[in-house]
């Protein structure tokens, strides 16, 4: 879906403001406050790879451009940034101002960040300029980052084999369960991570439905710790948080679906979700600015757990953009400039390229148009990905245009004979189930999976709510899912 019910997006100049972090800065033996302070910290760091951040607080007078220059003394090189533009000679790290932040008033902060590698060792560096005038470093420590979570050991080791999924003794496997809304909008509106508990209880209680996957929507700038974000729902903290979640579902037995779902880039076009440059709503495709990144990140983290799922993008619509079909394929597939989009594209094989140039062979689920409800062309188009694990997704909604058993069997079976086929949102917008039953059967009767949108406690007349209470007490829509999985496995 492309608006969780109770959503109240953030303003574009709320979205845009710095983060407001507790930067205090550091006073010298004179008692001068210096030029300027700087925070380097690791907030994420995996075998060979890392993910930093720096934030640049101005204490002297407003500069209208800003060049940040230091030394890594173990021999690591950034290999990707944003907020700002990167380069390396040598041991030599500058990080210049990008054209939308180069003024920086006297007190204002700016955050930028960038992906690395490292053999041996990943000290911090010790010194910092900015435009050639030497800044004090912050008095705290960075934060320890993350460990990559190991599997749980009891949800099941995933990967495809030939149209279907498979566990690791080759038992055939479907994924059967719900969506799990909130970490795609939560922490962008600075109201938390999570809509509701994600406790062993909440967890607990969609396991008693008999599912065996719950789909976590996340937000790419949230991700990523970007500016606009508060820094507790932010970057390390909500890395930390979806680690924890993962870690949670998978002791449960349960698949965890990751999906990118908000991302960066302002478009306008037929059928915006918003006007915001900022990952506040589904934009029509993944960013070339951040989405690339957000993959890298997310697949350093969990690759060697072979449990998650990757869902490279929520409901892509380049083809509302445009009116020649070709040109909408040719941009889900390759990206770069598109027909009816402003900003650059992350195509699939990109993300794909992203998600396996960190080696992962986690099994990754790439929708078609039309908000993944076309797969016409699909198998056409249909990405490259070394290691194989490749799985198309389909999103099934009773107002789609896709939405019935003849449509199904002209579009969504050919794909079917080809590559595993998920649902990964089924429902309606009814507060009944006749169609997600119409659905359900006809996914039982091919042997696909599929995933009930959504485990919220949302009012289901103003959007597909499973449950009214985190108890899992089904609405009269989710009683209809509730019921078909336990008569799958009673």
């Amino acid at each position: 879906m492309r608006h969780p019910p109770r959503s109240v997006l953030l303003s574009t100049a709320g979205a845009g403001a710095l983060i407001a972090g507790a930067l205090v800065p550091v006073v010298s033996a004179q008692g001068a406050t210096p030029a300027c302070t700087v925070e380097y910290s690791v907030t994420n760091q995996w075998a060979g790879g890392f993910q930093g951040s720096v934030t640049i607080t101005n204490n002297a007078s407003a500069l209208s451009s800003w060049r940040l220059a230091f030394d890594f003394a173990d021999g690591q090189q950034v290999t990707r940034g944003w907020n700002a533009t990167w380069s390396q000679s040598g041991a030599t790290v500058t990080a210049a101002n990008e054209s939308y932040n180069g003024s920086l008033g006297s007190g204002a902060r700016v955050t930028t960040n960038f992906l690395g590698s490292w053999a041996g060792s990943n000290a911090a560096p010790t010194a910092f300029t900015l435009n050639g005038t030497t800044c004090a470093l912050d008095g705290e420590p960075p934060p320890t980052p993350p460990a990559s979570p190991p599997s749980s050991g009891t949800a099941p080791a995933l990967h495809v084999s030939g149209t279907g999924l498979v566990d690791a003794s080759g038992t055939a496997h479907r994924l059967l369960g719900v969506n799990r809304s909130g970490g795609e909008f939560m922490c962008v509106q600075g109201h938390g991570i999570w809509d509701g508990p994600v406790d062993d209880t909440a967890i607990q209680a969609i396991a008693d439905w008999k599912a065996d996957a719950v789909r976590i929507p996340l937000n790419e700038e949230c991700w990523l710790g970007l500016s606009g974000i508060k820094p507790e729902y932010g970057g390390a903290a909500y890395i930390s948080a979806v680690k924890d979640l993962v870690t949670r579902v998978e002791a449960h037995g349960l698949t965890p679906v990751l999906d990118l779902h908000w991302s960066y880039g302002q478009y306008t076009g037929n059928s915006a979700g918003c006007s915001d440059i900022h990952a506040t709503c589904q934009k029509p495709m993944p960013d070339a600015q951040y989405s690339p990144s957000f993959w890298a990140s997310v697949a350093n983290t969990f690759k060697d757990d072979p449990a998650p799922v990757f869902d490279l993008f929520n409901e892509p619509y380049p083809d509302r953009a445009t009116t020649d079909p070709a040109d909408a394929w040719r941009c889900w597939r390759d990206g770069g400039t598109c027909p009816g989009i402003s900003y650059e594209v992350a195509g699939m094989q990109d993300l794909v390229d992203s998600v396996r140039g960190t080696g992962s062979r986690n099994v990754i689920m790439v929708g078609g148009l039309a908000y993944a409800n076309d797969l016409s062309r699909w198998t056409a188009y249909k990405p490259t990905a070394p290691a194989g694990n490749l799985a198309a997704s389909y999103h099934g909604y009773n107002f789609n245009a896709c939405a019935s058993e003849s449509c199904w069997n002209s579009t969504l079976a050919p794909v079917a004979d080809q590559v595993p086929l998920i649902a990964g949102e089924i429902g309606e917008n009814t507060c009944a189930h006749g169609f997600v039953d119409q659905a359900m059967k006809w996914f039982d009767a091919h042997n696909l999976s599929y995933l009930g949108w959504t485990w919220n406690t949302w009012d289901c007349s103003s959007g597909p709510s499973l449950i009214s209470a985190y108890d899992g007490t089904p609405t009269a829509y989710g009683t209809g899912l509730r019921d078909h999985l336990r008569a799958l496995n009673p």
